[in-house]
């Protein structure tokens, strides 16, 4: 039986209805697979090259953003076994082979397709910086055996390279406050600068190095400890210095060299060392750090024994002598040693690593006092100032340290932060219109086929 004319206007506008809605949801479904579908990624890979160990670290960011509106997060932290790459002198070529497994580790990460655009660096700091001024040969030696190995893998490496001491700092301080969104917020729909006291200092504590970064109050008077960059449109001049030969591992090498040159006899009695602690210990490798000026009278072939005593009050005083405080003469933009440096002023993130193997339970407890002594007496902290100091090693699930900063500042990409939420929102307000639209439309075409249906004749 034949439809009525009635049932074919009826079924035609269902139709041209039914049309309309579907290509309306085809839209949604494309933009919707615009927003939410993974976006390609970028990676890069930094080797911390320091003191005591290796680090590596690879990051990523949306490749879709990248120069202007990436997040860029830590996807992978791997800790080189061996010792730090300055200790290879002998062989400089097992320098570049420690490298191997945490960069198989990072490849195994980073798709097979992107490794050759990956780019990849190693900053080496203040252990290499030790050595370069010992023997510069050797150390150029290292850092060619390093780049032999991680230029023939299949990354785009950028180089090694020793970094300065005021660079390490500044790109510390450049990490700590773009992870903590201190240099771009977005916010009521546009972005924005914070302002400048919400930037954070930056502090941190190596084996054979120890840096200060922060913004101070008034101008800086020392142009040498002044570092200026340009980011996201905004100026910024920070105080940055670093003191090489006061981390953690040369400091106390320092006074362990200082407590057996002034002991009359191959016993030094420890004051930081617990009681009960005893050991023998060489001190030739004492020769081998720079940091280490020792007199005649201390017979360096000869092995020492010490025993922990345990005594906080000597301790601290022995780790004081390591200081020049003297130098400054209670002036009051003067650190240690006749350094400048202005008042602290602001939140400061401290990031210091400490070794977890047991052999290291012995210098806990001179590690702790000597930070103190640096921080209060070195670095002139106060009681006032004290609770403006947080101690950590990671804001944001990212590592504090320099390599995020040396990365972004190297390749040029100083990403900002939030336009994936602006895109969001802007995508949930475009799909509640297009939505509505819909509803509509077919609203409208249902009434009128209703209104046909019942007219016509």
């Amino acid at each position: 039986m034949g439809c009525s004319r009635k049932e074919r206007v009826f079924m035609a506008l269902l139709g041209i209805a039914a049309a309309s809605g579907l290509t309306m949801l085809i839209l949604i479904l494309v933009k919707a697979t615009d927003v939410f579908l993974p976006a390609d990624t970028k990676f890069g890979i930094v080797f911390d090259a320091g003191s005591s160990h290796t680090s590596l670290f690879v990051y990523q960011w949306p490749a879709n953003k990248e120069k202007d509106t990436g997040v860029v997060s830590q996807a992978l932290t791997c800790q080189i076994e061996g010792p730090g790459i300055a200790s290879y002198t002998s062989d400089p070529t097992q320098a570049g082979e420690s490298l191997k497994g945490c960069l198989e580790e990072a490849l195994a990460l980073i798709p097979q397709t992107q490794h050759q655009e990956t780019p990849t660096f190693l900053g080496a700091t203040a252990g290499m910086r030790l050595l370069s001024q010992k023997n510069s040969s050797q150390a150029r030696d290292i850092l060619t055996a390093v780049s032999q190995t991680l230029s023939n893998s299949p990354v785009d490496f950028w180089g090694a390279k020793v970094l300065t001491g005021q660079d390490e700092g500044a790109f510390g301080w450049i990490t700590i406050n773009y992870v903590l969104g201190m240099l771009l917020k977005y916010s009521s729909g546009q972005w924005i600068l914070p302002e400048e006291r919400t930037l954070v200092g930056a502090l941190d504590l190596g084996g054979a190095s120890t840096q200060i970064s922060f913004v101070p109050q008034g101008p800086i008077l020392d142009q040498s400890t002044q570092a200026t960059f340009r980011l996201y449109g905004a100026n910024y001049s920070i105080y940055t210095h670093s003191y090489l030969c006061f981390g953690r591992d040369q400091a106390l090498t320092r006074l362990l060299a200082e407590l057996a040159q002034n002991s009359s006899a191959a016993l030094v009695r420890h004051p930081c060392y617990h009681s009960g602690y005893q050991a023998t210990l060489p001190l030739a490798p004492l020769r081998e750090s720079p940091c280490v000026h020792t007199t005649d009278s201390l017979n360096l072939t000869q092995n020492l024994t010490v025993e922990g005593i345990g005594n906080p009050g000597e301790c601290v005083a022995a780790l004081r002598r390591l200081f020049n405080f003297s130098s400054c003469k209670d002036q009051e933009d003067c650190a240690f040693n006749g350094v400048y440096q202005p008042p602290v002023h602001g939140q400061f993130y401290v990031e210091a690593s400490y070794p977890g193997q047991e052999r290291w339970l012995r210098d806990y407890c001179a590690s702790g006092m000597y930070i103190l002594v640096l921080l209060l007496e070195g670095y002139k902290f106060s009681e006032e100032t004290w609770p403006s100091i947080q101690f950590q090693k990671q804001a944001g699930g990212m590592d504090i340290g320099w390599t995020l900063g040396y990365m972004l500042n190297l390749t040029g990409m100083i990403p900002a932060e939030a336009l994936t939420q602006w895109r969001a929102q802007s995508y949930s307000i475009w799909m509640a219109g297009v939505v509505s639209a819909v509803l509509t439309l077919v609203a409208i075409l249902g009434a009128a086929a209703v209104q046909l249906f019942w007219t016509q004749d």
